[in-house]
């Protein structure tokens, strides 16, 4: 077909292979995809502009509600950037616990993720396996914290609830801490059925072999993060780079493909074995946690009314950095002095990074692959989604007041109704 006769083809915003508002307009030469334009924005929900009208503590609830999925996440990064701000350092323990349910989060991350992943392609016994196998992690989360999916755990400077210490003895009697051990060793029993779905399967394999391939140059000048950047041999991870919480007193390494025999080809094969090796590190992970937890508070001021007073007088910005499941993201605070409100509060998820990778990834493959592309750096709109607009011709970044952005909604809803108003 000539480049004449091309056609766009949009997917999204509401589509059966996308869990969140989001459209990519696609031009299609025959069954080749030519360009992939993305189109974020339909899903702001101005979480922080409602911040930034609340007091540090009860911001903390609405941070784990930026995303189900990475609820931990939001938390672990907002209180930590506000501790940053105030002077204000955790407890040792609370570091260690901080760190056990990160990983509990990142295992069920990436165990949800396979299932969706398997969803897209047409494999959804594999969706079904998968998302029973969930269930398991989160019966310990909620064991852990009261709550399945938003978990209430964090507050500044520490946690809220303590994992038991009977439950983590050195000497591993399954006696002393059934809960947690039986989740690890239920996940390894599972483990390599796993790898048999997701990477010795031959159907798979020909549905994710060489497709969506993202190289290690591009990732790097695309500034992806993640997994995304891993499956094409970057060594980028924040837990090693610049340790938080537990992680500077434990043994990691980056999770890529030729440390377990494969090329780093960054295909969407490659980014499934990162995810699925990445599980059995966080079961190491965790296992280190118990064996070296302190016995100490898990936080560091338990009266909130003293703990709101020193925030109220803190003064300065801070920010807090983690690897979440799918990369690299942070949240941006700043306090001031007399203010009980926060004076400013800005989030990066890591699928703002990674949307940038799907131009090459997605570029010279055909249309039946797209909603494997699409799944295989894990997006969350939700989390993304923030009110930054950039031209893509020139790059210039646009940003606009709160009488800007309400006059420009009056002209585009009279646009819209017209006559009607």
């Amino acid at each position: 077909m000539s480049k004449d006769a091309t056609y766009e083809v949009p997917i999204g915003p509401i589509h059966p292979a996308l869990k969140e508002p989001f459209m990519v307009k696609f031009k299609l030469d025959g069954e080749t995809i030519v360009d992939a334009d993305p189109h974020p924005g339909m899903n702001h929900r101005g979480i922080e502009f409602m911040g930034m009208h609340r007091n540090p503590l009860k911001v903390i609830p609405l941070a784990e509600r930026i995303c189900g999925i990475c609820s931990i996440v939001h938390q672990h990064m907002y209180t930590t950037a506000v501790e940053h701000a105030a002077g204000i350092e955790p407890t040792n323990r609370a570091r260690y616990i901080r760190t056990i349910m990160c990983e509990l989060e990142r295992i069920h991350s990436h165990v949800l993720w396979a299932g969706v992943a398997a969803h897209e392609i047409g494999f959804d016994t594999h969706l079904h396996f998968t998302w029973k196998i969930r269930e398991k992690v989160m019966d310990l989360l909620e064991e852990i914290s009261g709550n399945r999916v938003n978990y209430s755990m964090w507050t500044v400077g520490g946690v809220r609830r303590d994992i038991p210490k009977k439950m983590y003895r050195r000497d591993f009697s399954p006696k002393m801490y059934p809960k947690i051990q039986n989740t690890l060793e239920y996940y390894e029993k599972l483990y390599g059925k796993l790898e048999d779905i997701f990477l010795g399967d031959p159907s798979i394999r020909l549905r994710t072999k060489n497709i969506g391939i993202l190289t290690e140059k591009e990732a790097l000048e695309l500034c992806g993060v993640g997994p995304t950047v891993r499956a094409s041999g970057v060594k980028k991870d924040v837990r090693i780079d610049q340790p938080y919480a537990a992680y500077g007193d434990l043994e990691l390494d980056y999770v890529i493909p030729s440390r377990y025999g494969y090329e780093n080809t960054g295909d969407v094969f490659s980014k499934t074995l990162v995810r699925l090796k990445e599980i059995l590190q966080s079961i190491d992970l965790i296992r280190q946690c118990v064996q070296k937890m302190p016995d100490e508070d898990i936080d560091s001021e338990p009266k909130k009314a003293a703990l709101l007073n020193k925030l109220k007088k803190a003064d300065g910005e801070g920010i807090g950095r983690i690897e979440a499941p799918r990369g690299e993201a942070l949240h941006y605070v700043r306090l001031k002095e007399g203010h009980e409100e926060l004076d400013n509060w800005k989030v990066r998820a890591s699928t703002y990074n990674n949307l940038a990778t799907y131009a090459p990834m997605f570029l010279g493959e055909q249309i039946a692959d797209i909603p494997i592309i699409a799944a295989c750096i894990d997006p969350c709109i939700g989390c993304m989604d923030r009110a930054e607009i950039v031209d893509i011709n020139t790059g210039e970044q646009t940003s606009y007041d709160h009488e800007e952005l309400h006059e420009m909604s009056v002209r585009k809803t009279r646009e819209i109704l017209g006559d009607k108003l």
